[in-house]
């Protein structure tokens, strides 16, 4: 009866660490399961990680840096002139691009002797970010409804919407704004 009594033993035993290994793996895969699906979740819905690729936006964002875009920045709300946004290239829109709002919906922008006007303004739009004076005179833009007119900071070395065959980000192209900057150092992007 012994005998019997310590092979039942071990074999209780055996049994539990087997369910004890079980519930383990089991709570890992929930785990990972969950880490995945936050993942998927904040990507799709909330941010936008990107590498920037080029020096169109320099010396605010350099080629290199990474940045993180707010999905939801403007659910509540429209892009604002200055706002550095995160769209699908209008005249490709497999491709990502990043470049500040210049005109807004209804404006007309005309840029003379290295200046961006804005409408009827005589005064230039104030830009301290930019690298450059800009070469050329460009414009009139009339900007439609529910669209928009960007620029690269780093103006003589940015294919922007003075190029584009179209011209315009429309609202729906728009996927974030910029919020910061997390390498190769932290800095809010403005």
């Amino acid at each position: 009866m012994v005998l019997f009594r310590k092979k039942q033993d071990t074999e209780d035993a055996d049994k539990e660490k087997e369910q004890s290994k079980a519930k383990v793996i089991r709570e890992y895969a929930q785990v990972l399961v969950i880490a995945v699906v936050l993942a998927l979740f904040c990507s799709k819905v909330l941010i936008v990680n990107a590498n920037i690729p080029s020096g169109s936006m320099e010396n605010t964002i350099h080629p290199g840096d990474r940045i993180i875009g707010f999905r939801l920045a403007y659910l509540g709300g429209e892009p604002r002139r200055k706002d550095i946004i995160l769209f699908h290239y209008p005249d490709d829109p497999s491709q990502i691009f990043i470049k500040r709002v210049i005109g807004l919906p209804g404006d007309t922008v005309r840029i003379e002797d290295g200046q961006v006007y804005i409408n009827d303004s005589q005064e230039p739009l104030d830009e301290p970010y930019l690298k450059d004076t800009i070469e050329g005179e460009f414009g009139p833009y009339e900007v439609p409804e529910d669209s928009y007119f960007v620029m690269g900071d780093n103006r003589n070395n940015s294919r922007d919407s003075r190029y584009w065959d179209d011209t315009y980000v429309e609202r729906d192209e728009i996927i974030a704004k910029a919020m910061f900057q997390y390498f190769p150092r932290i800095k809010i992007v403005k």
